[in-house]
């Protein structure tokens, strides 16, 4: 009978499951290709890193020279970072073309609006990941583009801003750092709320709801 009552008024019985729309096809899509492109990134980045484990600030930098960090990394790849450089360099542009199909179809659905109060996140964590997609990747995107030769020549203003090309690169790096913490708390916030339901919902779209 409880059922029966449960099911004209719509209500779900105890220990009862449903599921609902949790996230859109282009969410889902631009989220996994996304995922792919920082994990190529943080690889092709680590490999150019290597390469010259050190930090300066203005113009240019040089082994003989000053400079403003030394990592505690070996030169393990000096000269041998070309298919580092040009991972990172696709995998950049992937993830910059698929950022701003995000941000524009967000834009217009009202996505950053309503669906994230509706989210379940606290405001620290909405003001967080907003920061992250509006203040932290633009920088990151931006100083990457002032340490290119070919952008630079077009509009040297993007890297004079930051002093030089040695200075962008550091900023590029503690950006990105940032954003690597940020990429591994997510997942710690995922698990602790569920791992498996959340990615089977970024992936079917669909959130699983039980009534106690």
């Amino acid at each position: 009978m409880a059922n029966a009552v449960s099911a004209v008024s719509g209500a779900l019985p105890a220990g009862a499951s449903a599921e609902h729309a949790r996230h859109c096809a282009l969410v889902r899509v631009t989220h996994w290709i996304n995922t792919v492109s920082f994990v190529a990134l943080v690889i092709s980045g680590i490999a150019i890193l290597l390469a010259h484990p050190r930090l300066y600030w203005g113009e240019t930098g040089s082994l003989g020279g000053p400079s403003l960090l030394d990592l505690p990394l070996p030169f393990v790849f000096a000269g041998q970072s070309g298919w580092g450089r040009a991972l990172h360099f696709q995998s950049a542009w992937a993830c910059v073309l698929n950022g701003c199909i995000y941000v524009v179809s967000g834009a217009f659905s009202g996505h950053f609006r309503g669906r994230m109060a509706e989210s379940g996140y606290n405001a620290a964590q909405r003001a967080t990941y907003l920061a992250v997609i509006f203040l932290l990747f633009p920088l990151i995107v931006w100083t990457g583009l002032a340490m290119s030769p070919a952008v630079v020549s077009v509009v040297p203003e993007i890297v004079t801003i930051f002093g030089g090309q040695q200075t962008a690169r550091t900023l590029h790096f503690f950006a990105a750092n940032v954003a690597v913490l940020f990429f591994f708390v997510h997942l710690i916030l995922v698990w602790r709320a569920g791992f498996l339901s959340h990615v089977r919902a970024m992936i079917t779209g669909q959130m699983r709801t039980e009534r106690a």
